[in-house]
């Protein structure tokens, strides 16, 4: 852990078990069986984390699985690499939403922002925020892995001009996960009113602590129970 993030930790403490509602307990493996997502969404209930992560196939189950949980469902779309069609997109949002979801965490196009589309990029950005309207939570996933400081700032500034609800940094299936310095660096971008999700590599309560610290008000993990327990998590 850098010091810095060992000098966030230092600012806010709270008991490991309070962590539950800042965490989106998630689940996206390829070869998630419908049992897997029944135990997710038990786990959810329980420990009442804010919301079940999935993607889009398995939102209707989950769905019905934490319908009058208070716990959200939310999925994944353009997932993991953001290089599907913006209309494609836009299709499996209104999808996911029909079936129950209630978030939709998008990836960005990721090759049009390295190439300095940025016009691509936001209407990538602008068909999901359409589809999603008043009824869907908008997360920007931008892979901050993969993206220069300026490019992680020009992501941000797209997003926030366009009313999205959060941006977060990783899909957790890159080369790389959230970082303090990341997260920091965005909310300074976002400023107070948008969310901030941490994503990827969060995997104990000291992590999941210096992420907050530093402006996360959102955590995806599927190790979350461990976190919560005071534990290290072997999940992403």
């Amino acid at each position: 852990m850098t010091e810095l993030a060992k000098n966030q930790i230092e600012t806010i403490t709270m008991e490991p078990g309070k962590l539950a509602s800042y965490i989106d307990h998630t689940l996206l493996k390829a070869d998630a069986k419908p049992a897997d997502i029944e135990k997710l969404c038990a786990e959810a209930r329980q420990h009442r984390f804010f919301s079940v992560c999935v993607n889009s196939a398995n939102v209707s189950q989950a769905a019905k699985l934490l319908e009058g949980s208070g716990v959200n469902v939310c999925a994944v779309v353009g997932f993991p690499l953001g290089a599907m069609a913006s209309t494609a997109k836009a299709y499996e949002a209104r999808a996911a939403i029909e079936s129950g979801a209630r978030e939709i965490d998008m990836v960005m196009n990721i090759g049009a922002m390295k190439s300095g589309d940025f016009k691509l990029v936001e209407n990538d950005m602008l068909a999901v925020r359409t589809a999603c309207g008043t009824v869907a939570l908008l997360k920007v996933i931008l892979e901050t892995c993969l993206l220069t400081t300026e490019e992680i700032v020009q992501a941000c500034q797209i997003a926030k001009s366009l009313s999205l609800d959060f941006v977060k940094t990783s899909t957790g299936f890159s080369t790389g996960g959230a970082t303090v310095e990341h997260i920091a660096l965005m909310r300074q971008t976002v400023g107070a009113q948008m969310g901030v999700k941490a994503s990827g590599g969060v995997r104990t309560f000291a992590d999941a602590l210096a992420m907050i610290n530093a402006g996360a008000t959102r955590l995806g993990t599927s190790g979350g129970i461990s976190i919560i327990n005071g534990q290290t998590s072997s999940g992403y």
